[in-house]
């Protein structure tokens, strides 16, 4: 322990932006109005990831703000519970705790109404940020929603500043969700905004698309994306595996076939599982054969995921994880 009573441990992750609560119809493949009632998933992909790197057996701990409501300290209990520090919690008066109202369309992929105007989430400030935390960080990871509106945004730029210069590694997972943004190119722009301050750059197919403009999921397309300072791109293909670049190397790891329900975290847990093995062994980076057997892990994470409903509860433990690739 540091004298401030923060873990000072390399060996933690830090997951900063938003957490909230998404409410999954009961049946699957109708529209929000035809939902006959709803189950309240916790989610906000920084807190799955948060989740997903503690249920593996990491050291994580979240950053962000939390409506003083009900539904606040219920997340701030679901992360106590899944082990994650809450050292970066903070819990606003005035504002509540996000919501989003999720479809899940009969192929198992979703959509999203959000009640955020404005939401805790969207209200941290700076000088509220637990600097301590932040600088004991071995990776600060951290997605785009909290880009979108003032003072978060300044929040994020100030976070990821002090992460890098205590030498973290920094995870950017976009997460892109359209209908928060102003527009598709405020969205674009600000995502790309910053690209170049990151060293590991996770994209699903559908984020490549969009930030390139490409109709095209190749090599050619995904480098448009790299950067020379970056040590790790991803793009996620869902049931197609993933794709990786590295400075010296590229290629593809195929995907476990599993019964997908609801995807639902899938990317989340495969960023947690990533990140958790890079802090256990950093050299994966340079070596092409352990960087495969670490991503097909991760793709053994995300698969696991899809197939039960909410994100949370279907993250999975290392043991989970190992079955699956032993028994493919």
């Amino acid at each position: 322990m540091a004298a401030n009573g923060v873990v000072s441990d390399k060996s933690l992750i830090v997951s900063f932006g938003e957490m909230l609560i998404d409410f999954v119809p009961t049946v699957s493949g109708v529209s929000l109005a035809e939902a006959p009632g709803f189950l309240k998933a916790p989610g906000g992909a920084p807190a799955n990831v948060a989740i997903a790197v503690a249920r593996l057996g990491g050291k994580a701990s979240f950053v962000g703000k939390l409506g003083d409501d009900e539904f606040g300290h219920m997340l701030a209990d679901i992360l106590k519970q899944n082990s994650v520090s809450g050292d970066g919690i903070l819990f606003d008066q005035g504002a509540r705790t996000a919501l989003a109202f999720v479809t899940l369309r009969a192929d198992g992929e979703r959509e999203f109404m959000f009640y955020r105007n404005p939401s805790a989430d969207m209200l941290l400030k700076p000088e509220e940020l637990n600097l301590d935390l932040i600088r004991s960080s071995k990776v600060f990871h951290y997605g785009s929603i909290s880009l979108i509106v003032e003072p978060c945004r300044s929040a994020h730029l100030k976070a990821m500043e002090v992460a890098k210069g205590a030498g973290a590694l920094l995870s950017y997972d976009p997460n892109l969700r359209l209908p928060l943004w102003p527009s598709a190119d405020e969205a674009r722009k600000q995502i790309l905004s910053i690209w170049d301050k990151a060293d590991i750059v996770k994209v699903s197919d559908v984020e490549l698309e969009f930030l390139t403009g490409s109709n095209k999921v190749d090599d050619e397309t995904a480098m448009k994306l790299w950067r020379p300072n970056f040590t790790l791109l991803l793009v996620t293909l869902g049931e197609k595996g993933s794709r990786y670049y590295t400075k010296n190397f590229r290629g593809a790891v195929d995907a476990f076939h599993v019964n997908t329900v609801d995807t639902t975290g899938a990317g989340d847990s495969f960023v947690g599982a990533l990140l958790c093995k890079i802090v256990e062994n950093p050299t994966i980076l340079e070596d092409e054969a352990k960087l495969r057997e670490v991503l097909k892990f991760a793709n053994a994470c995300g698969a696991i995921t899809t197939t039960k409903k909410g994100a949370i509860p279907a993250l999975p433990t290392e043991a989970d994880a190992l079955a699956l690739i032993n028994g493919a």
